[in-house]
């Protein structure tokens, strides 16, 4: 349960959220990735893509951004089959009971031009534990929303990199199997880095390309829209 102090905190913050300009991730180029050590020498990469979310961000004013998403568990790929099934069992992730990964948070320090750190809640397995995390922001550009053969406007796309760690075992992923001389399977710390495409939600309303992303690319009205991009 929320004290009065956070219960207050986390008004303020929707409040502040409210004003400003809204972002919406795009799942197609929004994907969280992340490395673990594996049987003591080198490592195991895994990816989640079709990661959905918010940014709240006015860039004149970084530090009052926030951000939220959620992750599809289910999908995780490692590039083996057997292994992903092992990760989403009981062993690991256990997507029959927690089928989500979810993050919200908010840029706090302004540690470079383009660099920032961030604190989030991460919920895992249904575990929520507070992370730090490094933030680069990479740009901005404005792209063309094409419906059949015509030029419907521009999308404003952001883009930003986030990176941070974590152990394991806070989240109740606690799975482990031991090799000769005091060696593991798995390692217990795991970097993860979440790669953020976004864009400005006026643009996908003004341009109609909000349709787009509200039915996987199938219109309410039929039509079949596209972002050219790749």
């Amino acid at each position: 349960m929320l004290t009065l102090h956070e219960a207050r905190t986390v008004s303020v913050t929707a409040q502040e959220a409210t004003r400003l300009p809204g972002w919406t991730f795009e799942p197609g180029h929004t994907e969280a990735g992340f490395r673990a050590r594996h049987m003591m020498v080198t490592w195991v990469h895994g990816l989640f893509k079709d990661v959905h979310g918010k940014l709240c961000l006015d860039w004149n004013d970084p530090l009052s951004a926030t951000f939220s998403g959620e992750i599809d568990a289910t999908k995780i790929w490692t590039g083996q089959p057997e292994r992903d099934e092992h990760l989403r069992s009981a062993d690991f992730f256990d997507v029959e009971n927690h089928p989500r990964i979810t993050f919200t948070g908010r840029l706090t320090e302004r540690t470079g031009d383009i660099s920032f750190k961030a604190e989030a809640k991460l919920t895992i397995r249904g575990i929520t534990r507070p992370v730090v995390m490094d933030v680069d922001y990479l740009g901005q550009w404005k792209t063309p929303f094409w419906l059949g053969d015509e030029n419907r406007g521009t999308l404003r796309r952001i883009g930003f990199e986030a990176k941070t760690r974590i152990n394991r075992h806070d989240f109740g992923v606690s799975w482990q199997d031991e090799i000769p001389e005091g060696g593991v399977v798995v390692g217990n710390e795991i970097e993860i880095t979440l790669d953020i495409e976004a864009i400005l939600d006026a643009d996908l309303e003004s341009t109609g390309a909000i349709e787009y992303y509200r039915a996987d690319g199938q219109a309410s009205d039929g039509q079949t829209y596209s972002d050219d991009q790749t």
